[in-house]
């Protein structure tokens, strides 16, 4: 969960009682800057901006530690899992949606099965051909189990660079069999995976698989052009309900997020209280609260999030905000757990951008307007359904999407639809770290 914020906006606090050993001093007139003038400055930005600056060590020995490894040694472990540092350029290609890969995902059955859960459409794996609903059964001429890894896998795809090629064995649902060898390039994702609308008993309900709050390339103020055609989508349909599917989806922007949630939100609380975000007790000036402003002709007073423990970050944002105003309603998987934030922060240091490091830690909490914030263990589904992912979007006999549909109709889900349930013992989103994490895709 990525948020914005602006130059203008910003003081700054001297780092107090704060220490970092090195093994040499710098200059900085020169376009280059010296590797332990980097850590000094990710040190001095951590202990000025990080939501739990107040965890962070007096004093460090940087002398031998890499960047990352420094910090590691700052990062607050017992709720922090998230920050992290990249480049500049990696971050702003990640945020619009440009990849380096193959382009699809991998999901788990009941069953312990590895299908191909989702595809973007302009990826090697999209122009292939491939499908959700593809049973992986070998990967580069090895079974799929022998990439077991504990309690999940490890499916050893090479680094992420252009041209890197795996060859993956499928098993078709028509009970054919097929192999692809794809070679991972540079793509544009898409957000919206599937979008339709069914009519059932007199209602029209809308179906939304969304995956990754992710910009327009180059448009201002930030926003995605996806969101706003699928809003006239629906709005055009007049839809009745909302089903939104979030299974796999790690978060994104906030300014998307609050895009998409100006649409949903009914017409009569426009204006109203969207959230209230906290920065350390340093920014508090920065604090500030956020509220809705009605968009699309929507008009619904209730919608079912379909999540999983993939569901992270900008996803969960949406469900909490949304969530005091509209009855919510969540089917599948508690959602990972993550109701803090971030901005990049080489914009406001010098040495970052010269040397193109992009600091990323987390650095605020969101609550929504009940001031509801702290979910760290993940929001609570109220219908637990597995996974299905030997079955395409759109299926009716999906578990999930049926079990949204079920409640549609009749107000609850039925025990047949929950008997077969059990919790998954791994996720995707378990195989990324830091920027991956909020985008995960293989």
């Amino acid at each position: 969960m990525i948020a914005r914020i602006r130059k203008s906006q910003l003081f700054l606090v001297p780092v107090l009682a704060t220490f970092l050993t090195f093994s040499c001093t710098v200059d900085d007139d020169g376009p280059k800057v010296h590797p332990a003038k980097v850590k000094e400055t990710i040190f001095d930005a951590m202990h000025e901006w990080y939501y739990w600056d107040h965890e962070l060590p007096v004093t460090v020995d940087a002398r031998l530690l890499s960047n990352e490894e420094l910090l590691e040694v700052l990062r607050y472990k017992t709720l922090d899992r998230w920050s992290y540092l990249t480049t500049r350029e990696q971050f702003n290609r990640a945020f619009t949606g440009l990849n380096i890969g193959h382009g699809l995902g991998f999901s788990l059955s009941q069953e312990g099965r590895v299908y191909v859960s989702f595809v973007y459409s302009g990826s090697p794996a999209g122009e292939a051909g491939v499908e959700r609903g593809w049973e992986i059964v070998e990967i580069n001429g090895r079974p799929v189990d022998s990439y077991r890894k504990g309690n999940g896998y490890d499916f050893n795809l090479g680094p992420e660079q252009v041209g890197v090629s795996n060859t993956f064995g499928f098993a078709l649902p028509d009970g054919s069999r097929t192999a692809r060898t794809i070679q991972k390039a540079d793509y544009q994702s898409n957000s919206v995976l599937y979008q339709d609308f069914i009519k059932t008993d007199g209602r029209t309900i809308g179906y939304w698989v969304y995956n990754g709050f992710k910009a327009a390339l180059g448009v201002e103020p930030t926003k995605s052009l996806e969101v706003e055609e699928s809003m006239a989508y629906f709005g055009e349909n007049n839809i009745d309900e909302l089903i939104v599917d979030l299974r796999y989806n790690g978060g994104g922007s906030v300014d998307v997020a609050e895009q998409i949630m100006n649409y949903l939100i009914p017409s009569g609380y426009s204006g109203s209280l969207m959230y209230t975000n906290a920065l350390n007790s340093q920014k508090s000036d920065l604090n500030e609260s956020k509220y809705f402003e009605k968009r699309g002709n929507i008009e619904i007073d209730r919608i079912i999030f379909i999540t999983s423990r993939g569901s992270a970050s900008a996803s969960e944002l949406l469900i909490n905000c949304l969530a005091p105003y509209l009855d919510v309603v969540l089917i599948g998987d508690n959602t990972y757990g993550k109701p803090v934030g971030a901005f990049p922060l080489s914009g406001f240091y010098k040495v970052l951008e010269t040397a193109n490091v992009e600091l990323v830690p987390i650095t605020f909490a969101i609550a929504n307007a009940n001031g509801k914030a702290e979910y760290f263990s993940g929001l609570p589904v109220d219908f637990p359904v597995g996974d299905d992912p030997g079955r395409n979007w759109g299926d009716l006999e999906e578990k999930r999407l049926k079990a949204a549909l079920e409640y549609v109709r009749t107000g609850t889900v039925g025990a047949d639809s929950r008997i077969f349930y059990t919790a998954p013992s791994w996720s995707m989103i378990d195989n990324f770290q830091g920027l991956r994490k909020e985008f995960p895709v293989y």
